[in-house]
Formats: C-alpha cells, structure tokens, sequence
C-alpha cells in the first residue's frame, strides 16, 4: 500500500538526514535555494525530514492510522495512484504560504510532514465526521476535533512564534478538504448526511 511506502520512505530518509547534516540541510527547505537556485524539489523533500524521532513518530502514526482509509477511497474513486499524487501536492501547496510569506528571509527553514498528513486527516473527517480520533489519549469525535483545530492552528499562526508550522497545518486541512471536493463533488452531500446523522453508520464500516 501507498501508505506503508510513505510511511517507510519518511522513517528512512529522516534517519539518514539525522545522521548526515550535509543531506539535511540539502532537503530542508530553505527558501532563498528555491528562489535563487531554483531548487524547487525542496518544495517536497522537506516533508520526508523532521527535526526529531518524536516529530517523525507524532506524523507517521498518524499518516498510519488515517492514510490507509483514505487511501481505500481513492483506490474505489481513482485508484491508489491518485492518493500518492494527492499527498505529493500536499506538501507543496501546504507550504506555499510559508514560503512566500519568508521567501526573502535566508534564516528561514521549515520542515515535516505534517501539512500533508493534516490533508489526509481532513480527508478522512470530510467521509466520517461523527468517527472518534484519539487526541493526546482523549477520544473525540473527528469533526470536532476539525473545528477546534482549525481554530487553534488560525490563533497560533497569527500569534506567531513556537516551533511548528501552523500556517502549514492549516493550509494542509483546506487543501484536503478541497482536493476531495473537487474530486467527487458528491462527498459534500454525503457529509452533510452524516453530520446530520452521527448514529448512522460509518463510510469506514465502524
């Protein structure tokens, strides 16, 4: 499955990029190398490095438990194919934002997946709304889990600061949502209808 080779292709490139810096600092992006050097491959390779076991763990786990029903709905509306091209895009339009908004700043970096699998994740909600997602060993049910995110991940990037990227979080969940409207339209209604009914039962057979 796609997911188990993203998930392999992450684990193994972060490890090495942990152990060579010259290839860490080759695939961070830095914007600065894309605008003057035209290295627009970091605009995806920042997504397979992070900046610690935690950081890749907290992505993988999650791209694990959610990617691999995403990636049956693609395989029933497109084909698995389509899923690898829809995480690919991800992490670039999910940090588009970033990178324009520090493209003249060379003390700019930013890296991990994390855009790419909050697109997965709200891919997921837009199908199964009223299913729980365990957060921080609290269980809630997802859609809830979407409108506090979006709300916090808005606050955080305007407040500015920390160390991760909640501009990219957030353009991430938009452009999951979107991508999958755009795909099969039809998904809307078939949300609203679930959102109306959180008994019924789920689009993942829970």
């Amino acid at each position: 499955m796609i997911t188990f080779v993203l998930i392999a292709v992450t684990v193994l490139v972060s490890w090495q990029a942990f152990e060579k810096p010259k290839l860490f600092e080759r695939l961070v992006l830095w914007p600065p190398a894309v605008d003057r050097f035209h290295q627009y491959d970091r605009l995806v390779t920042y997504g397979f490095v992070h900046t610690d076991w935690r950081h890749v763990l907290f992505n993988m786990i999650t791209l694990y438990f959610f990617g691999r029903s995403v990636e049956n709905i693609f395989a029933q509306l497109t084909g698995q194919g389509m899923f690898l091209l829809f995480y690919l895009s991800a992490l670039v339009v999910s940090i588009l934002p970033s990178y324009l908004r520090h493209r003249k700043d060379p003390g700019y970096r930013t890296l991990g997946a994390s855009g790419a699998v909050e697109a997965v994740l709200f891919a997921f909600v837009l199908f199964d709304p009223w299913n729980w997602i365990i957060f921080f060993v609290i269980p809630v049910p997802a859609i809830v889990f979407a409108v506090a995110f979006i709300g916090y991940s808005y606050w955080a990037d305007k407040r500015g600061g920390g160390k991760y990227n909640h501009n990219a979080h957030l353009s991430g969940a938009i452009y999951g949502v979107l991508f999958m409207l755009l795909l099969e339209p039809r998904v809307f209604l078939l949300f609203l209808e679930k959102l109306a009914n959180p008994r019924g039962p789920s689009f993942f057979g829970g």
